[in-house]
C-alpha cells in the first residue's frame, strides 16, 4: 500500500451519519468525542451536499510539525498516528488541524484536558497488535487484520472511501467518468425522455 487516505464522494454522501456511529462502537470512543463526523454545506438550499470528515492523514501533516513533545508519527503507509502516553494536552494540534481531527474528552472539569484522541485509520496505536492496552487507548487494529477502517465498509452508499490513495483516486475517477456532467450526466435523457440517436 502506498499510502493510506480517506476521500468522500459528495454526489453520493446522504447525511445518514453511519460512518460516525460504526466508528463510536467499533472502537469504544469516550463520551463528547467524535473521530468522525459528517457536515453538510448549503443545508436545506438548492446545491446542498454533505461530506464525512475526520482526520486526512496529511503527507505533511501540521499536527505533528506543532506538537512539542512530538507524540505524532507516521506509519510507512501515511497514516498519522499518536502516542496518548507522551500527549500532554496541549491543544496545539487541534488548532493547527484544518479539519478539526484532533479532539479532547468533554467529561473533565471546565479548563481541563485530557489526553488527545483522533481518527487512527483503525490502525491502532503504538502498542502491540491487538494487545489490550492498544484497544483501550485506541480502539480496535482492523488494519492488522487486513481490514478496511469501519467507516468505509459501513458506508452505505460508499460514498467513503479509505484505502491506497492510487486505488481509491482510480475509483473516483472511474465515478466521475460514468456519472458525467451537465446533458452527458447519466440517466439526463430518461428523466427527459430525449431519445438517443
Amino acid at each position: 500500500m502506498a499510502r493510506a487516505k480517506f476521500l468522500c464522494d459528495a454526489e453520493r454522501c446522504i447525511e445518514c451519519n453511519a460512518c460516525v456511529t460504526a466508528c463510536k462502537n467499533e472502537h469504544e470512543v469516550p463520551w463528547g468525542i467524535n473521530r468522525r463526523r459528517v457536515v453538510t454545506i448549503n443545508d436545506g438550499k438548492p446545491g446542498e451536499r454533505s461530506i464525512s470528515v475526520a482526520c486526512m492523514h496529511c503527507s505533511d501533516a501540521p499536527c505533528m510539525a506543532v506538537c512539542p513533545v512530538d507524540c505524532f508519527y507516521q506509519t510507512d503507509d501515511g497514516v498519522v498516528l499518536h502516542s496518548k502516553d507522551l500527549c500532554i494536552g496541549c491543544g496545539y494540534c487541534f488548532y493547527a488541524c484544518p479539519f478539526g481531527a484532533p479532539q479532547y474528552p468533554q467529561a473533565g472539569s471546565f479548563g481541563s484536558r485530557g489526553k488527545m484522541d483522533k481518527c487512527t485509520f483503525c490502525a491502532g496505536g503504538p502498542e502491540e497488535n491487538h494487545s489490550n492496552a492498544e484497544f483501550s487507548k485506541y480502539g480496535r487494529n482492523r488494519i492488522a487484520e487486513g481490514k478496511l477502517p469501519i467507516c468505509a465498509e459501513m458506508c452505505s452508499t460508499k460514498a467513503l472511501l479509505a484505502g491506497d490513495g492510487d486505488m481509491v483516486s482510480n475509483v473516483y475517477r472511474e465515478r466521475v467518468v460514468a456519472r458525467g456532467f451537465g446533458s452527458g450526466a447519466w440517466g439526463w435523457g430518461t428523466a427527459y425522455e430525449l431519445k438517443g440517436g
